[in-house]
């Protein structure tokens, strides 16, 4: 990934935080030859060595996967930025972001770790008062279903974060962007809004 040094997540608890909060990743590999990608839930471990996952088996793109370098792209917020909130209307528009990127190769897995990993995406998407329980699922109505899936780890290589956030600009207009964002009633500008106004912070602290 394209990454100017002004917009690198240097911090590994932020890289952390945006593949938690947006684990509906695209998942690349190369399938016969050809780039295929498929959009998946993937889970990250705590030491960030692993992402865990599965594909329905009758997608293709398992089957050849073993060993590849592939890479899950993890989309955080993101949103429009007009040329109208700064202090001068001699710029373009641009677009702001949080994105990682993990790199490592795949390893398929027994049926003890798909069940496990299965249980553990399923916590973390049930709302705390839920009633569904994974293993409260009849064991072979569960058995029939993880039939139907292929699971697998990723040994994580390399991440890289990106957080585009208008460093490049003065604080000034930073400012006013901020401003700006803040009126919208979207989650995504509203959290941008929120990681611009923590960076500005840090950046104010540095001078």
């Amino acid at each position: 990934m394209y990454i100017p040094s002004y917009f690198k997540i240097e911090n590994d608890e932020i890289i952390y935080d945006i593949i938690e909060e947006n684990g509906f990743a695209t998942f690349f590999s190369q399938h016969e030859g050809e780039p295929f990608a498929t959009h998946i839930p993937l889970m990250i471990d705590k030491d960030m060595e692993y992402l865990y996952g599965h594909f329905s088996r009758a997608n293709p793109q398992w089957k050849d996967i073993k060993n590849q370098n592939v890479l899950a792209v993890f989309h955080g917020p993101h949103c429009y930025i007009s040329s109208s909130w700064y202090e001068s209307n001699q710029a373009v528009p641009t677009w702001n972001y949080l994105a990682v990127h993990v790199y490592g190769k795949v390893e398929i897995v027994g049926d003890g770790e798909l069940i496990e990993s299965l249980s553990d995406l399923v916590k973390k998407y049930e709302m705390p008062d839920s009633s569904y329980q994974l293993d409260e699922v009849d064991p072979k109505y569960l058995d029939g279903m993880t039939k139907g899936v292929v699971g697998f780890k990723i040994k994580i290589e390399k991440i890289e974060g990106k957080a585009k956030l208008s460093q490049n600009h003065s604080i000034e207009r930073r400012k006013l962007v901020i401003q700006e964002l803040e009126k919208f009633e979207k989650e995504d500008e509203r959290k941008i809004a929120s990681y611009m106004k923590n960076h500005l912070q840090k950046d104010q602290l540095k001078k």
